[in-house]
């Protein structure tokens, strides 16, 4: 047993094996993406080592010693189980997508949509995380995110999928108090919900340079779909996106308490590291998410022509 300071690396190993199958360092050269004399030199040094000639070296060609030959079977056996287990961790890869995103995108958008992707990549199984952090992908466990903002993140490709638009909505029954909301000068009996720089937003497109007082917002949520549901359940008038909460306008639970559509030049946007641009799992659900977003942004043109866009508003 060689002493272990005389251990051969896997550099050296992996220049013999291939040389080995080839019988020919050019030609393992080229399969290692390296030069002959650089094979060369690592079979040399494989040999010094180990104290075993290992190749009769020819004018044109190298072949092996019998001990070479019982050696080159074994690397070769062994770098062929290498390249299967790490054949069958990237399919196990490929049949796992974990996706990131915001909670309110998540919860009221993407999870009502995402038995429709389950039923085209049944292969694929979804894990999903909702948080309002961005994550880093090129480092953490996730394999792509939706993301909020202008889609310029340094290393990952982005795909738009829709805008970020904001408008007033509330319950059917409290349609008629909302109307006071016109002017922010003005009382307003209904409690406004969501975030003051949304409003001070909508309220800046509409050519106001006063925003509400903030004794007009009596209960403070966390995220966008609980102010939504505050204001389904009649609390109150909430700022948010006619996309994201489309379903509850369409059944008739929300309805627009003003008519005007404010932006603020951000989207939402599908993204992973440029390094997985081929990865299959990624693939299928880019074009699935894109086709969603287009049936979405379709069903939106009324809002989305009138939106008005203006820069963001400062958070109080």
């Amino acid at each position: 047993m060689l002493p272990e300071r005389r251990l051969p690396s896997l550099i050296a190993i992996r220049a013999f094996e291939a040389a080995a199958r080839h019988g020919s360092f050019a030609k393992a050269a080229q399969e290692l993406d390296t030069t002959a004399a650089a094979v060369s030199y690592h079979v040399r040094r494989l040999e010094q080592q180990t104290g075993v000639r290992l190749f009769v070296r020819h004018a044109q060609h190298v072949s092996l010693t019998e001990p070479g030959l019982l050696a080159a079977r074994e690397a070769t056996i062994a770098f062929d189980t290498l390249r299967a287990s790490f054949l069958r961790a990237a399919e196990a890869d490929e049949a796992r997508l974990s996706l990131t995103t915001l909670p309110s995108l998540g919860t009221s958008w993407l999870t009502p949509k995402l038995g429709r992707f389950r039923s085209r990549h049944a292969e694929i199984s979804l894990e999903l995380d909702l948080s309002p952090l961005a994550e880093d992908l090129t480092a953490s466990r996730y394999d792509a995110a939706i993301r909020n903002g202008h889609g310029r993140w340094p290393g990952l490709r982005a795909h738009e999928l829709f805008p970020s638009i904001f408008m007033p909505l509330c319950s059917p029954e409290l349609k008629r108090e909302a109307t006071a909301i016109a002017d922010p000068r003005k009382p307003v009996e209904v409690p406004l919900l969501g975030r003051y720089d949304w409003w001070a937003l909508w309220y800046r497109a509409r050519g106001f340079s006063a925003a509400p007082p903030p004794s007009r917002f009596r209960t403070t949520l966390s995220s966008e779909y609980l102010d939504i549901a505050a204001a389904v359940a009649g609390q109150g008038i909430a700022i948010g996106s006619p996309i994201l909460f489309r379903n509850e306008i369409d059944t008739g639970r929300l309805v627009p308490a003003h008519d005007f559509v404010a932006g603020d030049g951000r989207a939402f946007w599908f993204a992973y590291p440029q390094a997985r641009d081929r990865a299959r799992k990624i693939g299928a659900f880019r074009e699935w998410i894109g086709e969603e977003a287009a049936r979405d942004r379709e069903a939106a043109r009324a809002y989305l022509g009138r939106v008005v866009i203006v820069a963001p508003a400062p958070y109080y």
